[in-house]
């Protein structure tokens, strides 16, 4: 169970806030928990606080910035059940799938520790002519200073530990909003952070409002602005951000093609899993599918009938698969999507059925490319079925998207693999399994309206640092 009250984290230490932010079960709506709620003076206040600590940060030895980090990951270890519980109710997450990603919130820290004792350098020369003879370089990597994170509600964890876990290993001091429906996973590695060494003021987490966040966006003194969120409020904040370095992870509408020499028992299994795992409510779950006509007919057979078979309900019952989504009204927009794209000629193959927050997995196919459920993320348990004949014809149907986040493609054609990840307007491309795939070091991220940059920890310490270069002339 939750504890009645969280409080929120100030320059390491615990305290009230201003004000209560209430968190609810996700599956019964009940009230849950509350959580301490900042205000802009509590932001303004951290943002001092990370400003005092970015020199501390950066003394902080390799070791020690590797020692915080493998504490964490012990404790994450002892606490993995109370974590995994707090997930399942302030996020709804089916049982099995909030241990999961307790499983990834750890080998996200523990792959950090890792990276904290190699960011290295490079030594250059610099005799390309005549004039820089005597002269020679090296270039090490020092941290960009106080941070910024935004964080989002479908992993509660493991998005918040994407931003501090490379941040600790890079000597960055930062201020965390986590997502208001779901504040407390992020607090709870809060819990563990202020048992560590590290310097007054390294981090602060602070669940607060938009508008009391907005010193996060455009004071100066933060040189780095993560957000992974909707397209709409990340370009927003970008545009608002100043100078800044910023970091965008903001969703798509992620495709799968599927080729006629496909094993259908095994697309089948994952594209259930990566259509319906955690409602849809993630970022590369798959809502377009893309069949070659030949098994097309076989496919949406297997595929409507696995859907069918999927536990829905009460995410603490063990044979859940597909829990609540996020509210109330979600399932009600998603639900009016479906229901819009229905009218505009597409056939409902299964699913669809709204009882509050719960959604029912849903197939459809013929879904015209204007309507919202096709051109817009979905974060929901939908998928989209497609008929293509020509492969390359596939391969722009995938592109024609706003978004390019990633994409998966089963086929054992080894050129038809290539061409793939050529042509592909994709961060990431997956050859023999859903787009859904993804583990913690490799670099995350997409193109278009699907953000800028990349996640990953070697990849973000990329972001969270900047080369200095020192120069040294011997005299003649």
């Amino acid at each position: 169970m939750l504890r009645p009250r969280y409080p929120l984290f100030l320059a390491n230490r615990p305290q009230d806030g201003v004000g209560t932010l209430p968190v609810t079960d996700k599956y019964s709506g009940a009230p849950a928990c509350e959580v301490a709620l900042a205000d802009r003076a509590l932001v303004t206040a951290a943002i001092d606080e990370a400003a005092r600590a970015a020199r501390p940060m950066a003394e902080l030895p390799a070791y020690a910035r590797q020692a915080v980090l493998e504490h964490c990951v012990l404790r994450f270890q002892q606490r993995a059940d109370e974590l995994a519980e707090a997930l399942c109710i302030e996020a709804g997450k089916p049982i099995k799938d909030a241990r999961g990603e307790v499983t990834r919130l750890i080998d996200t820290f523990k792959y950090a520790a890792g990276e904290a004792v190699r960011i290295g350098g490079d030594y250059l020369p610099l005799d390309i002519s005549a004039r820089a003879r005597n002269y020679w370089s090296v270039i090490r990597r020092v941290p960009v200073g106080p941070c910024a994170f935004i964080s989002p509600f479908n992993f509660p964890l493991n998005l918040a530990a994407h931003k501090i876990a490379p941040a600790i290993a890079a000597g960055c001091p930062f201020v965390l909003k986590p997502a208001s429906a779901t504040p407390v996973g992020a607090l709870l590695i809060g819990e563990v952070l202020a048992e560590t060494e590290l310097p007054p003021g390294a981090f602060s987490i602070l669940p607060c409002s938009p508008d009391d966040a907005e010193p996060l966006v455009t004071d100066a003194r933060i040189k780095l602005l993560s957000f992974t969120g909707s397209p709409a409020v990340g370009w927003d904040l970008k545009a608002r951000a100043g100078h800044k370095q910023v970091v965008l992870e903001l969703g798509g509408n992620a495709a799968c093609i599927v080729d006629a020499d496909t094993d259908l028992d095994d697309a089948v299994q994952r594209l259930v899993f990566g259509a319906f795992y955690q409602s849809g409510q993630s970022c590369i779950s798959v809502q377009r599918i893309l069949v070659h006509a030949s098994i097309y007919e076989a496919l949406r057979e297997r595929l409507v009938a696995a859907t069918r078979a999927l536990r829905c309900g009460d995410p603490r019952d063990e044979a859940t698969f597909v829990g609540p989504m996020i509210s109330a009204r979600e399932a009600g927009r998603l639900h009016g999507w479906i229901e819009a794209a229905r009218a505009r000629g597409a056939r409902l193959l299964c699913g669809g059925a709204r009882d509050g927050a719960m959604l029912t997995p849903a197939l459809l196919e013929d879904v015209p490319r204007d309507c919202e459920l096709y051109a817009r993320e979905a974060f929901g348990p939908v998928a989209l079925l497609a008929r293509f004949t020509d492969f390359d014809a596939a391969l722009d149907e995938v592109n024609d998207s706003r978004y390019g986040l990633q994409a998966g493609v089963f086929t054992r054609d080894l050129h038809k693999a290539r061409r793939a990840w050529d042509r592909l307007e994709v961060g990431g491309v997956v050859i023999g399994d859903v787009p859904s795939f993804r583990v913690d070091h490799m670099p995350y991220g997409g193109v278009k309206e699907s953000g800028l940059g990349r996640e990953g920890i070697a990849w973000a310490i990329e972001h969270l640092t900047e080369p200095r270069i020192l120069v040294v002339r011997t005299p003649p």
